[in-house]
């Protein structure tokens, strides 16, 4: 059975930085989650920071730096998140991620610059970038229409 990994908080998780989630209430969502394709995953809470949390957004990203909007280095959080997020999308042999967009660690085209001002820049955030760069396609909320697409064509071919 393929299987999608998914960011948390589109789930209905409380995972987001604020405490709140980001429910992406879609029907065939529901479908793959009754029928046990979903893995979920929020790389920052695994990354071992709390909820609710400050925000963070990337400084620089080589080499990378993550700070929280108080200043506070969350580098080695977010690096241990995206790492275990790729081992989970391997454990779990996963075709493809739904990860949040524009997150610093689950956008997978663009992200907030480090400002702290909502201007964004075009780069993955470091647990969609760890999964492209292990081969693994990222789709955000956005994209809905492509990601059904893409494991509809994976589920016939496996």
């Amino acid at each position: 059975m393929t299987k999608v990994l998914v960011s948390a908080c589109l789930l209905g998780a409380k995972v987001r930085y604020d405490g709140r989630d980001n429910l992406l209430d879609h029907p065939v969502l529901k479908r793959w989650q009754q029928q046990g394709r979903l893995v979920t995953v929020c790389p920052e809470t695994l990354g071992g920071l709390p909820t609710p949390r400050p925000p963070a957004e990337t400084q620089s990203r080589f080499p990378i730096l993550i700070t929280t909007s108080n200043g506070d280095d969350v580098t080695p959080e977010f690096l241990s998140g995206a790492e275990q997020a790729l081992e989970l999308a391997r454990k779990h042999d996963c075709c493809c991620a739904l990860m949040k967009a524009r997150s610093p660690s689950c956008g997978n085209q663009e992200i907030y610059d480090g400002s702290f001002s909502g201007q964004l820049t075009t780069a993955p955030g470091v647990a969609a970038g760890e999964l492209l760069r292990n081969g693994f396609p990222v789709f955000n909320e956005l994209q809905l229409d492509e990601l059904i697409s893409f494991v509809e064509q994976h589920s016939r071919a496996a």
